[in-house]
């Protein structure tokens, strides 16, 4: 028996943060990351390293990346069913 139960249709479970910040930076690029979340970790010499550095000590931008990037799962997989 596990602790955890099993979340198959959480899109966040199993995914790290630093894979979610990565993959918002390749879809939207920092400018446009910035734009969405406008948090200096995202405007001011954006890295993936003082993006994770700054998130993790702040939960309110945490769920406004995590918003995020599920809003952008949810908006290919509308882009995908329209073709």
């Amino acid at each position: 028996m596990t602790d955890t139960p099993a979340q198959p249709k959480n899109p966040l479970h199993g995914m790290t943060l630093e894979k979610i910040v990565t993959t918002l930076a390749d879809t939207y690029g920092w400018e446009g990351l910035g734009q969405r979340i406008p948090i200096r970790c995202f405007t001011h010499d954006p890295s993936v390293g003082s993006s994770l550095k700054f998130l993790r000590k702040t939960p309110w931008a945490r769920d406004k990346v995590e918003s995020l990037y599920l809003f952008m799962l949810r908006d290919k997989r509308r882009a995908g069913r329209e073709i």
